[in-house]
């Protein structure tokens, strides 16, 4: 068969796009109602996360291109999770709103651009967003679901915000000419998913159904055009079988391309076509280039890029100092060597427009990056004594006799990059529950260089035949980007991809991701350094990460507005249920490291200082932007800096190191510390005691630690000559991207630890190993049994807990599991809570309390039982309840708080109190909140 010329295939494609319409009764739109659009137009899609997340699935885009295949359409998504009209958080000098939309920003700090300090030739001309290639003709604007919860009482000031924000719009000239065409879309209805664990939507459709008509009353008065979303996705979801939201507010790809449809529709009265799969080369085209866009605005390492970082300066061999009067000596910016890579992901996108328009008009383009500006180079102000300034470094195995073991402790090597290249850059570990190591390695570090692959990992490393080294990698997930943290739930892998928050899942069995969804979106990306890491996950099944200042986040959720934190935070999310929380708000500098104990009670580590605290007392609820003021720390630390913890539970291990908290640290002193814990009133202190190992090779970084199924002690080498966002440029050449190491940790004459088979276990098998003394075991059970049916786990517990020995020693913390286990399957059990809130064990009094607290909504007289609580024996309990007050919006909830002072007071007792009256405060003044 001979080949058709491409313009045949696009005149052909034409014709039969035209008669399908013919055959089907569709006409062109016509009409006042309809968006015209003109050759070469810009498109700027702006709003919160139903914006954000259609640059990732690309259908409107696809049927805009296909539909005007000619008019060369340039489309850029400005979508930001947790936008409203007036509040959109920020990094700093990210760029305003009418920046973006107009190309048009200058240079951020402009009294550091002089002469000595920046060589003007690296930057080009005066606008930052030169090739951006925004410059908006058109916007389509996606607002409201956010603002909705302000419910009735906050209608009239949103439609004044609304008005303001079109009239504000509508007098500017973002492309130079003439005023946008704005496009007002209402927000999407709310799908009742039928499931226990989401809201079923009435409540937030009540809301959206007001805002949505305040929206068409306001667009109609400005002249602007509206589209009524919330009224055919209520139709869609009752026609469609299966889900078009992943949690009923939030678009999967299935409803994406719907919710196109339905855009397309409304926008031009038809739709371009019914068989949809003959646009997927055409969606693969403009996902190519979103990809490069969205590097550009969203940017990872803002504040090193255009914040105040980027204007650090550095001269040869002196880090952060700059010789003003030897021009010679002074080295680029971040800012003079970041802003050209911005500029090189410009070009790489406007190259892919072209591919776009081609494949649109039935042809195709190889895409050309030939044409990208030249990068700026730097040189190291930290070289090392090799030629070409390169770094010295030992051997993985010879790295081991640099090391210094603590007392009857041996270290060995379990895998490096000498045989897995691909070992590079480890930043977290993780054993799943076969018991395989999982890595993520992070070899684009401090973030992808635009002009090398983007190929950030995620491995499985496997001992096979038993003699204590890996012999086998498999790459479970590749492509990824800053993979800073990860953990495994629900039979897939939570993983941080900032600013999204990413779910991965092998459902073949080939131990490869074919499932790749974000599931939460508007994590910060200010500082890779400082972004979301240390996942770990409480005994109730929620999962936790941190991120360190300069960050600006915003999370949208189906259960209330956006949560906000603003420098630094812990952030609480249930998978289960999609509800995510700012656990902790305090100014941390860079938080790395968050433990839970036996008992549930958790640690939080501040990695920048190496300071701990205890997380009970600071993790009561504040209201945006309020954060909790400084708390003294457990212990007082003699060096730093710490990327992660873990906490020491294995009987391969003496008696008295369990329980320690172990703490790596990565300057100065290189090794991994141990603390003792000791009860302190109602809180904890601890004492420092011998090192588990401590390294004399200055490229020794231990980067995270983790007890293995064998019981010994695993972590992780960064290995790197240099480390730290602000010491040293970003590009600097000394910063390794090869190398990386794992070393495990054995006590010489005790036996290793038998691991426990859990992977594919009958739950009643998996209830038992609940019982079993080591952390990690229980941790590891309990993440198999969350990808189990909640029905069938619950029926199983119910008859485990009714054999347990109430004389065993360790009956409190049994029944305690099976209260977690209850959390973590997201089922209320009224009972057993009650139970556990009167057990003898305080420890234990003081878990079933913080699990009320999350229970807070769904049990009987939760005030009821907080003031017994409150007047418990135990200090620990008392707080626990205190804390739990803070989260209650009625008045009654201060006066069971302040019975605390029936007891006697300790410095933590008093802090929690003090900050649980601090929030409560505006619910004493407002009681009907």
């Amino acid at each position: 068969m001979k080949k058709r010329p491409p313009n045949a295939v696009y005149s052909l494609m034409k014709k039969f796009l035209s008669l399908l319409t013919l055959a089907l009764g569709i006409h062109a739109a016509t009409g006042a109602e309809n968006l015209t659009l003109n050759k070469g137009d810009h498109i700027c899609i702006i709003g919160n996360t139903l914006a954000d997340r259609m640059q990732h699935f690309g259908w409107l885009e696809t049927l805009l291109q296909a539909r005007f295949p000619k008019h060369e359409l340039v489309i850029r998504n400005l979508g930001f999770s947790g936008d409203e009209l007036i509040t959109r958080l920020r990094s700093m000098d990210f760029g305003k709103p009418d920046e973006w939309l107009s190309g048009i920003s200058p240079h951020p700090n402009a009294k550091k651009h002089d002469s000595a300090l920046f060589d003007k030739s690296n930057l080009s001309g005066t606008n930052r967003f030169e090739l951006s290639n925004t410059k908006a003709d058109v916007i389509f604007a996606f607002f409201g679901y956010n603002e909705s919860y302000a419910g009735p009482a906050g209608l009239d000031k949103f439609k004044k915000d609304l008005d303001a924000t079109l009239k504000h719009m509508l007098a500017q000239k973002y492309n130079g000419k003439s005023a946008p065409r704005i496009v007002l879309f209402s927000p999407l209805g709310h799908e009742f998913l039928k499931s226990p664990d989401l809201p079923d939507g009435s409540e937030n459709n009540a809301r959206l159904k007001l805002y949505t008509a305040a929206m068409a009353e306001i667009a109609k008065s400005n002249g602007v055009l509206f589209v009524d979303l919330f009224t055919p996705t209520l139709d869609l979801y009752a026609k469609t079988a299966q889900p078009l939201t992943i949690n009923g507010v939030h678009l999967n790809e299935r409803g994406d391309r719907q919710v196109a449809l339905t855009i397309e529709r409304a926008l031009f009265g038809s739709n371009i076509a019914t068989a949809l799969d003959s646009f997927e080369k055409l969606r693969q085209a403009v996902l190519d280039k979103n990809l490069y866009w969205f590097n550009h605005y969203r940017a990872t390492d803002g504040y090193s890029t255009f914040g105040d970082r980027a204007f650090l300066t550095f001269e040869k061999g002196s880090p952060r100092s700059v010789n003003k009067t030897d021009p010679d000596r002074r080295l680029p910016s971040n800012y003079e060597v970041l802003q050209r890579e911005l500029l090189m992901l410009d070009v790489m996108t406007s190259n892919r427009d072209k591919r776009i328009w081609a494949v649109a008009q039935g042809q195709d383009l190889k895409v050309d990056d030939s044409n990208l500006p030249a990068p700026v180079k730097t040189e190291s102000n930290k070289p090392g004594p090799l030629p070409g300034g390169k770094h010295e470094f030992n051997s993985a195995q010879d790295a081991i006799k640099r090391m210094t073991a603590g007392k009857n402790m041996k270290v060995t090597l379990f895998a490096s990059e000498e045989q897995f290249p691909d070992l590079a850059k480890p930043v977290q570990m993780a054993f799943d529950t076969e018991g395989r190591l999982w890595v993520a390695v992070w070899p684009s570090y401090p973030h992808w260089n635009p002009s090398e692959p983007l190929n950030d990992k995620l491995l499985i490393l496997e001992d096979t035949d038993g003699d204590g080294k890996a012999d086998k990698q498999t790459v479970f997930a590749d492509k990824l980007h800053n993979p800073t943290g990860f953990e495994f739930w629900g039979g897939g892998v939570i993983l941080a991809q900032v600013p999204d928050i990413m779910f991965l899942k092998d459902t073949n069995g080939d131990d490869t991701a074919d499932v790749r969804d974000r599931i939460l979106h508007g994590m910060d990306s200010a500082d890779t350094h400082h972004s979301a890491n240390s996942f770990v996950l409480d005994p109730g099944g929620a999962l936790y990460w941190q991120e360190g200042t300069f960050h600006q986040t915003q999370v949208e959720s189906p259960w209330g507005p956006p949560v906000r934190c603003s420098n630094a935070g812990v952030f609480r999310f249930e998978p289960r249920t999609f509800k995510f929380d700012a656990y902790v708000s305090y100014g941390f500098a860079n938080p790395h490291g968050h433990v839970f104990d036996r008992w549930g009670q958790d640690f939080v580590t501040d990695g920048t200082g190496a300071q701990t605290y205890w997380a009970a007392a600071f993790s009561g609820h504040v209201d945006y932007p309020r954060k909790h003021p400084g708390m003294q720390t457990v212990y007082k630390q003699r060096t730093r800096p710490c990327p992660g913890t873990e906490i020491l539970s294995s009987r391969h291990f003496p008696d008295e190191m369990q329980g320690n908290l172990l703490v790596p640290n990565v300057i100065g002193f290189l090794g991994i510390l141990q603390y003792k814990f000791q009860d302190k009133g109602s809180g904890f202190g601890a004492t420092e005691v011998e090192p588990i190992v401590s390294s004399d090779d200055p490229n020794f970084r231990p980067s995270d630690v983790e007890v293995g199924p064998d019981g010994a002690i695993w972590f992780l080498d960064w290995q790197n000559p240099i480390i730290g966002h602000m010491q040293h440029n970003l590009r600097d050449p000394s910063r390794d991207h090869s190398h990386g190491r794992i070393y495990r940790v054995t006590y010489e004459g005790r036996p290793l630890n038998k691991p426990e088979k859990i992977t594919g276990e009958p739950i009643d098998k998996l209830l038992g190993l609940l019982k079993e003394p080591e952390d990690r075991v229980r941790y590891r059970t309990r993440i198999e049994l969350s990808g189990r049916k909640p029905g069938d786990v619950i029926a199983a517990l119910s008859k485990w807990v009714a054999t347990l020995d109430a004389k065993d020693k360790d009956y409190e913390h049994h029944m305690l599991e099976a209260l977690w286990l209850h959390q973590n399957m997201n089922v209320v059990n009224q009972d057993l809570l009650k139970r556990m809130l009167r057990s003898p064990e305080p420890r234990a009094r003081a878990a079933a309390t913080r699990v009320l607290c999350y229970w807070r909504d769904r049990v009987l007289d939760p005030l009821g039982l907080l003031k017994v609580q409150v007047n418990d024996d135990n200090p620990r309990v008392r707080l626990e309840a205190v804390r739990a007050c803070s989260f209650f919006k009625t008045p009654q909830a201060a006066d069971v708080a302040l019975e605390s002072l029936n007891k006697e007071q300790d410095y933590y007792l008093k802090y929690t109190l003090d900050e649980a009256m601090n929030t409560l405060d505006k619910v004493l003044k407002q009681p009907n909140l």
